[in-house]
C-alpha cells in the first residue's frame, strides 16, 4: 500500500508528466506565458538576477517552463526582433542537421569524411586521413592538430594529423566547420536551404547561416534560440510533428559520445558527468562543468556567452545572448554563475506536513545507467521512495540510501518520489 503522504505528490507529478509541453505558434509575437509567482519565484530575486545579467553585458535572457515563457528580458538596446550571433552554440544546429541528413539517407556518420569532401581534404598521408569519419568531426576526436597557427583554418594545409582518430579529444573548430560542406555535398542543397526546409520552417524559427572568414555563424532572435531549445527538450519533436525520427542518433547526440571528455556529446555539452575538458588544454578536470546547474542539463555554449540550457528533469529551457566579460571560447564560468543566481529565485519552498521545508536530493549522474547516486540529507535516510515511469506507472519502490539500483528499469524519463518531494531523472 502506498503511504498516504505520497498520494498528492504522486498525483501531481503523474499529471505533469502526462501534460503536453506548450509549443508557440509561428507568429513570433504570440507566446503563452507563465507568471513567475506561480512557480514561487520572488521578484526581488529576479531583479537581482537581471542586475547580474545586465552588469555582465547580456543582450537577451529567456526562461521557458513547460514551453511557456516565464522570464523574457532584453538589455543594452536589444529587443525581441534583434538578430544576434550564436557563435559556437550554433554547433548544435549543425549536429542536428547532420542527424537529419543521416535520417534521410544522405550520409552515415560512420563513413569517412573523405567520402563527402574528397581525398586530400587534409594534409595527412592517405592512410592517416582515411580513418577520419563524420563521427570524429561531431565528437571533436578527429586527431587533427588544434595547435596549428590558425585552428579555424579549413584549408588542407592547416589540417595536420597529430593522433589517430578517436584517441585524442580537442576543441578544434576547423573539422567541425567542414561539417557544413559534408551536409551540403551529401544533400545537394546549401546549408541555409537544408536548414530552412528541415528545421527552421517546421518549428517557426528565424535566422540564417553566414560565412565569416573560415567560420560558419548563425544569427537569429533569442526567441528562435528558445524554439530550438524547446525542440531538444521534446526529444526532436515539435508539438505533434516529429522532426528527428532517428532516436538512436538523437540519444547519442545528447549523451557522452566518448570516454576522453565525458561532458561532450555530438557538439553538445553535458553537465553532471564525473569529469570534463576545456578548449586549448589537454587536461581533464574532475566534477561537473556547472556545479550549480542540474545534473541532467545539456548545453549549447558559444563564445561571449551564447547559451542554450535544456533541463529535461525540470521541463526548462534557458537562453542567454550577449557579450561577456572574458574571452572564453566556452562560457563555463558565466553559465554556472547564472545558475547560482537562478537557484535563489524560489521564495516559497515546498513544505512538509510539519511545516518545515522539504529536504532536497541531489541525484547524480543524471542521465544514469545502472546506478543512481544520491546526496542524501540525514533526515531522509531510510525513508520510503517510489519510482514512476513517464506514463505514471509505479515501476520500483524501496528505502532511500546512498544509491538506487536502476538495472530493472527501462530507458527513458522517470520520477523519484519521496516524503515531501519528487525529482525527475533519465535512465539510459
Amino acid at each position: 500500500m502506498k503511504p498516504l503522504y505520497l498520494l498528492p505528490i504522486i498525483l501531481l507529478y503523474t499529471l505533469s508528466l502526462r501534460a503536453q509541453l506548450y509549443f508557440p505558434p509561428d507568429d513570433p509575437g504570440v507566446w503563452a506565458t507563465l507568471p513567475p509567482e506561480d512557480l514561487g519565484w520572488c521578484q526581488t530575486e529576479i531583479d537581482t538576477l537581471y542586475d547580474f545579467l545586465e552588469d555582465n553585458n547580456t543582450k537577451a535572457f529567456i526562461v521557458l517552463k513547460d514551453g511557456k515563457m516565464v522570464l523574457e528580458q532584453y538589455f543594452n538596446d536589444h529587443d525581441a526582433e534583434t538578430n544576434w550571433y550564436w557563435a559556437s552554440a550554433g554547433k548544435t544546429l549543425m549536429a542536428f542537421l547532420t542527424g537529419m541528413a543521416q535520417q534521410e539517407g544522405h550520409l552515415s556518420i560512420d563513413h569517412p569524411t573523405a567520402d563527402y569532401l574528397g581525398e586530400g581534404w587534409t594534409d595527412c598521408p592517405p592512410e592517416q586521413e582515411a580513418p577520419i569519419t563524420i563521427w570524429n568531426q561531431l565528437t571533436m576526436t578527429s586527431g587533427l592538430d588544434d595547435g596549428v597557427a590558425d585552428p579555424f583554418c579549413t584549408l588542407d594545409t592547416c589540417l595536420q594529423c597529430l593522433a589517430a582518430p578517436g584517441n585524442r579529444w580537442a576543441y578544434h573548430n576547423a573539422p567541425y566547420t567542414l561539417l557544413r560542406e559534408v551536409v551540403e555535398n551529401a544533400s545537394g542543397l546549401t546549408i541555409n536551404t537544408y536548414h530552412r526546409q528541415r528545421l527552421r520552417n517546421p518549428i517557426g524559427m528565424d535566422g540564417f547561416f553566414i560565412e565569416q572568414g573560415y567560420n560558419n555563424l548563425y544569427l537569429s532572435t533569442a526567441r528562435s534560440m528558445a524554439r530550438f531549445g524547446l525542440l531538444i527538450l521534446n526529444y526532436g519533436n515539435w508539438n505533434s510533428t516529429p522532426i528527428m525520427t532517428d532516436t538512436a542518433y538523437f540519444n547519442a547526440m545528447v549523451t557522452p559520445s566518448q570516454a576522453l571528455n565525458e561532458s561532450y556529446g555530438y557538439l553538445w555539452w553535458l553537465n553532471g558527468q564525473s569529469s570534463y575538458m576545456i578548449p586549448q588544454l589537454q587536461l581533464v578536470f574532475d566534477g561537473p562543468m556547472a556545479p550549480h546547474a542540474p545534473d541532467d542539463m545539456i548545453s549549447a555554449l558559444g563564445k561571449n556567452g551564447q547559451i542554450i540550457n535544456v533541463v529535461p528533469s525540470q521541463n526548462l529551457v534557458m537562453i542567454r545572448m550577449g557579450n561577456a566579460p572574458d574571452d572564453a571560447l566556452v562560457p563555463f564560468l558565466l553559465n554556472d554563475q547564472i545558475w547560482g543566481y537562478f537557484d535563489e529565485l524560489e521564495c516559497n519552498p515546498v513544505a512538509t506536513q510539519d511545516g518545515s521545508a522539504a529536504p532536497k536530493l541531489r541525484l547524480f549522474p543524471n542521465p544514469a545507467t545502472n546506478q543512481l547516486y544520491l546526496d542524501l540529507p540525514a533526515r531522509l535516510a531510510g525513508e520510503s521512495y517510489l519510482i514512476y515511469d513517464a506514463l505514471g506507472r509505479l515501476v520500483q519502490e524501496g528505502q532511500l540510501n546512498g544509491a538506487i539500483d536502476l538495472q530493472e528499469l527501462n530507458t527513458g524519463m522517470h520520477t523519484l518520489v519521496w516524503k515531501g518531494g519528487a525529482q525527475r531523472f533519465v535512465k539510459r
